[in-house]
């Protein structure tokens, strides 16, 4: 595949190092370590192109899925990690090969609006929010973080609004957060197109199975999330060349290949906690619901960043007003809400009190915590320790490449194209 065409087929994931031991595609066995989305997509992946190769997926917990999770209780569905995909050719192509495509829609056209709460009041996110960036002070940033490591604070110069971006990605605040990590393109990290950002982005539009994508609009699988990986668990139990083993605590990628009886450069890692400095961020996930004429005032859209510390909630998303297919019972409207422990009490009912506080609205009929969120730390710099990496395995996942989705299915497919004879 020659350059341009790579970049038709991942665009800017590209700019992001793929960490690969050379070795790899020369293995007739590999085991992969996590039957997350990660692992699963990269299993699947290879599979398709090398069914000839014994694939193992080993997994610490009891079943596969990792953090991709869904929530079910009597109609209400919410998702507790990722909920909806940003375009990329190769999550329609993931959904396409597995069948997916009529689960798989754009989410609401009308439920875009974006709001982010600084100073107590409550801004839409829009054109006019660059005059409180200071668009000369942002030009001279942009520039400043050709040399990299730069944090996203030293690029937008305005903490809140930084702030409130990352919060919305990675929720930690924007000082603590890697820029080439999170926008590479902006930044310059890696490679560089052989064409034209806009001329790249009309080439790769053509390459969208299922449908095209609206500009920043967003697509959702029906039933959540978890519906993805339910499926590639299925596909994965079909293949013969593929084993899911479950409660296999990997001590490292040594011990991987001492018990596999494989090269060391056979073994593909894509669990988080490998890096001497390896951090993150735990925040637990809130479901509320209430009947529609109770929070009429809310307009619909998807969602509230908050990057007020003395607020413990990160964020709220309107889960029902978002996905085309249902996540509440008919007459409800669900949220969902995010709560860093680095800002909570660890008392739920002070959540309560401050999502009615936020909404202007008592009495909830659903008020549930959903569980614990654990999102890799990416700090200042991570993006060229990454490239400078020296792999003895192979390593992918959340904690290397970024939390989008995005970013783990396109990762899988680079990894298995290595594969190809």
């Amino acid at each position: 595949m020659n350059r341009l065409a790579t970049w038709i087929k991942h665009g800017d994931e590209i700019r992001r190092p793929l960490l690969v031991n050379p070795k790899l595609a020369k293995s007739d066995k590999i085991v992969i370590v996590g039957a997350g989305l990660s692992g699963l997509a990269c299993a699947y992946r290879i599979s398709e192109i090398r069914p000839d190769i014994e694939i193992k997926l080993v997994e610490k917990s009891g079943a596969p899925g990792g953090v991709i999770s869904t929530w079910h209780d009597a109609g209400w569905i919410c998702d507790l990690a990722v909920n909806a995909v940003r375009p990329h050719p190769a999550f329609w192509r993931l959904v396409e090969d597995l069948q997916l495509a009529k689960k798989f829609k754009p989410t609401n056209s009308d439920a875009t609006a974006r709001w982010v709460i600084i100073n107590g009041k409550k801004h839409k996110l829009g054109k006019n929010m660059i005059f409180k960036l200071n668009p000369l002070k942002l030009i001279q940033n942009i520039r400043k973080s050709r040399d990299g490591g730069l944090s996203v604070a030293q690029i937008i110069p305005n903490k809140a609004i930084a702030d409130a971006f990352t919060l919305g990605i990675v929720n930690d605040t924007s000082d603590n957060v890697d820029a080439d990590l999170l926008i590479p393109s902006i930044t310059k990290f890696g490679d560089n197109p052989p064409v034209s950002k806009r001329k790249l982005k009309r080439m790769m539009r053509d390459t969208y199975p299922i449908f095209k994508p609206t500009k920043r609009g967003l697509a959702s699988i029906e039933g959540g999330m978890k519906t993805l990986n339910d499926t590639l668990v299925s596909e994965l139990n079909r293949k013969p060349n593929v084993e899911i083993i479950t409660n296999f605590d990997a001590e490292s990628p040594l011990s991987i290949s001492e018990k596999f009886s494989i090269p060391i450069e056979s073994v593909i890692w894509t669990c988080p906690g490998w890096q001497d400095d390896y951090d993150q961020t735990t925040l637990s996930i809130f479901a509320i619901g209430y009947d529609k004429e109770t929070v009429a005032d809310i307009p619909k859209g998807y969602g509230t960043l908050i990057p007020d510390d003395n607020i413990p909630i990160s964020g709220i998303l309107h889960e029902s007003d978002i996905h085309h297919s249902k996540r509440c019972p008919d007459g409800m409207r669900l949220f969902r809400i995010m709560v860093p422990h680095r800002r909570w009490d660890m008392d739920e009912m002070s959540i309560k009190l401050c999502v009615e506080r936020l909404f202007n609205a008592k009495d909830p009929l659903l008020f549930k915590n959903l569980g614990e969120k654990h999102i890799p730390s990416f700090k200042p710099g991570h993006l060229s320790k990454m490239k400078g990496l020296a792999n003895d395995c192979s390593y992918t996942g959340w904690s290397v490449s970024g939390v989008s989705i995005t970013h783990i299915v396109d990762q899988a497919e680079r990894i298995a194209e290595l594969f190809q004879r």
